[in-house]
């Protein structure tokens, strides 16, 4: 069986259910969101992510209707929804605080907004009962919010959001209350839940690792503009500016000048270092600076000078990190400039063959690091 790849994205004969058309959203002299135009499609599980202050939250605020834009339109399923109330949009919010009422059960929590809606008693019931075995909480329907941990909380915050079915689910960083290892659980479970109920999510997180992980794409925000948005992994292999390559995962940028040569460039960066090479798609003029990112797992770490490779660097082990599974090494090379090397830990500790203060060789292949021209 040939499983479809989701790429509404790619496809011109699929309509965007969310448009951003040049909008600009201002708070005085300051602009929060700077003509930006995007879109968004059905079903997707989409992630603004960015440091604090880039716009991501106001992006989300003129989602639900609580900012106007100053300038440009957001259409829903086609749709001007400036005009329309937060209360009459087919979109539904949950708050990093999750806002539940203290004194009603989960139960009655899930059903606010539907009794509020006018609806039948029995559908209620029914709608409740989805919701609870959709995010499994069928045994605490009775409790109340302080008689069940930070992790359901979480679910019933979503089960009550996605209750009146909304077209759309904003989540404002909704993991951000809850320990590492709970998060990790509660990202695919927040996949799982988006994927069976085909909801269209946004995420608005400042976390990259939690943007990867459950994101069908990211937009990687800075300073009220999208600078790039893309799936995962190519924002990860394929960034399109130093910013995004710095700002997701760890990454070396070395800086020099680009002259051609052959299928790519050599870049120059420091006297009495060896030239440095990489392949690439971009066309870059001779003499112009360039910066080559290059990821830490994808760099070789050596006693001795490969032969194969004419990307290689010697330098003096500065540092350690070790995570375990992984130990990144942090190299000096002779002109200060630190270059990040990751292995796999397959050995034990006392059996490893590097320590700080050796000499060491770093290696890649032509196509392992990343040219870019800003």
């Amino acid at each position: 069986m040939t499983q479809t790849v989701f790429e509404p994205w790619n496809d011109p004969n699929e309509k965007p259910l969310i448009q951003f058309r040049g909008v600009t959203k201002r708070f005085g002299d300051f602009t929060a969101i700077d003509n930006q135009t995007f879109d968004i499609f059905e079903r997707e599980f989409f992630a603004l992510l960015g440091p604090s202050g880039c716009g991501k939250t106001t992006m989300m605020r003129m989602l639900a209707g609580f900012e106007t834009p100053t300038e440009g339109t957001i259409l829903l399923a086609g749709q001007d929804i400036a005009p329309i109330p937060p209360n009459k949009r087919a979109v539904n919010m949950m708050f990093q605080s999750y806002a539940l009422f203290p004194h009603l059960s989960v139960w009655d929590n899930i059903a606010f907004g539907l009794k509020r809606d006018g609806m039948a008693r029995d559908a209620i019931g029914d709608r409740v009962a989805e919701m609870l075995k959709l995010t499994r909480l069928e045994k605490f329907a009775r409790r109340k919010p302080h008689q069940i941990s930070g992790g359901q909380r979480q679910r019933v915050a979503l089960a009550r959001s996605l209750a009146k079915a909304p077209k759309l689910l904003l989540l404002d960083e909704p993991l951000g209350a809850l320990d590492a290892k709970l998060r990790q659980d509660t990202q695919f479970e927040l996949m799982d839940i988006q994927e069976k109920t085909g909801t269209t999510f946004v995420i608005v997180t400042h976390d990259q690792e939690e943007a990867m992980t459950v994101a069908s794409r990211v937009a990687v925000m800075d300073h009220g503009q999208i600078i790039q948005a893309d799936t995962p992994a190519r924002i990860y292999e394929t960034p399109n500016s130093v910013y995004v390559a710095d700002f997701i995962g760890d990454v070396t940028i070395i800086e020099g000048t680009a002259t051609r040569d052959g299928a790519g460039y050599r870049i120059d960066f420091a006297e009495g270092q060896p030239a440095l090479y990489a392949e690439t798609d971009i066309a870059l003029t001779d003499g112009q600076r360039a910066y080559l990112a290059i990821r830490p797992e994808k760099v070789s770490i050596t006693a001795e000078k490969p032969e194969d490779k004419r990307n290689a660097l010697r330098g003096k082990i500065l540092d350690i990190a070790y995570l375990g599974n992984l130990s990144t090494y942090h190299v000096e090379l002779p002109k200060g400039q630190i270059v990040r090397a990751q292995t796999a830990n397959t050995r034990r500790l006392s059996r490893r063959s590097f320590t700080w203060e050796d000499e060491v060789w770093l290696s890649w292949t032509d196509t392992a690091a990343v040219l870019l021209e800003r």
